[in-house]
C-alpha cells in the first residue's frame, strides 16, 4: 500500500513540475497562484495521508494564499 502512495505522490509531483514549465508566459501573480496550489496539494495530501479531499482542499487553500501574497 505504501508503494501505491509513493507512486501517486511521485506522479502528482512530476505532473506539477511539467505544468510549471508552462509558466513562462504567466504574470508573477499567476505563477505564485500555481506554485501555491501545487505546494498546497502536496501538503494537503501529506497531512491527510493521501486523501483526495485533503489534496484538493490543500490545493485550493494554497492557490488562494499564493494569489494573495503576490498582490
Amino acid at each position: 500500500m505504501k508503494t501505491i502512495k509513493s507512486i501517486t505522490i511521485s506522479a502528482v509531483t512530476a505532473a506539477m513540475l511539467v505544468g510549471l514549465v508552462g509558466c513562462a508566459g504567466m504574470t508573477a501573480q499567476e505563477k505564485a497562484t500555481a506554485i501555491g496550489a501545487g505546494v498546497g496539494a502536496i501538503g494537503g495530501s501529506v497531512l491527510t495521508g493521501g486523501s483526495a479531499i485533503g489534496t484538493v482542499g490543500g490545493a485550493a487553500v494554497g492557490g488562494v494564499i499564493g494569489h494573495e501574497i503576490n498582490k
